[in-house]
């Protein structure tokens, strides 16, 4: 299998764009400022720039919380975290190239995007835990899964709807990741 494919560096300029895409959204969404984003800190990496511990073979993506503490007192006003969304090339491209007739590449990852800025803000809010249990995880994705589609619906052409089709309560796309396991 190809999992261990890297995005190109066309396909990564590709990915930072649908990212500000995806922000753009979010922020309509949430009613946040372009400076929001300051308070919900995040970045992207690719597999070419993951830790071992980053990688995940069973999604598209995988978010990893980080904390930092300035000093040694947990309770430092100056203490932070940041989520990094950790991009799992391989298994997206393989999506891509097995779906070629009807899934693109566009597409997939403004709903990748979206979906994963969706969790920072949520978590950031503590809308959604990054650290609950599985079963409040699952129950997690799948409000986030419904956010996400109602987020993009109304830009949808064809090929994005096709995209939201393959996430949608119908298929159960959600039930090839297993949240118990990395």
């Amino acid at each position: 299998m190809s999992e261990k494919k890297h995005f190109s560096p066309a396909e990564i300029s590709f990915v930072n764009k649908t990212f500000d895409q995806a922000e753009k959204l979010a922020e309509k969404y949430f009613h946040l400022s372009p400076g929001d984003w300051k308070t919900h800190r995040y970045d992207v990496k690719t597999l070419a720039y993951l830790e071992e511990h980053e990688v995940h073979s069973r999604a598209f993506a995988h978010l990893c919380k980080y904390d930092y503490m300035k000093g040694e007192s947990a309770d430092n006003k100056e203490n932070t975290h940041f989520y990094r969304i950790c991009l799992q090339d391989g298994r997206i491209l393989n999506a891509v190239e097995r779906g070629s007739s009807f899934i693109k590449l566009m597409p997939l990852m403004l709903y990748i995007a979206t979906h994963e800025l969706i969790h920072v803000v949520r978590f950031n809010r503590g809308e959604g835990d990054f650290d609950a249990p599985v079963e409040e995880k699952i129950q997690e994705e799948e409000n986030v899964h419904s956010i996400t589609r109602n987020i993009l619906q109304p830009i949808a052409d064809n090929n994005l709807n096709l995209v939201l089709d393959c996430f949608s309560d119908q298929y159960h796309i959600g039930d090839i990741f297993d949240l118990t396991r990395n």
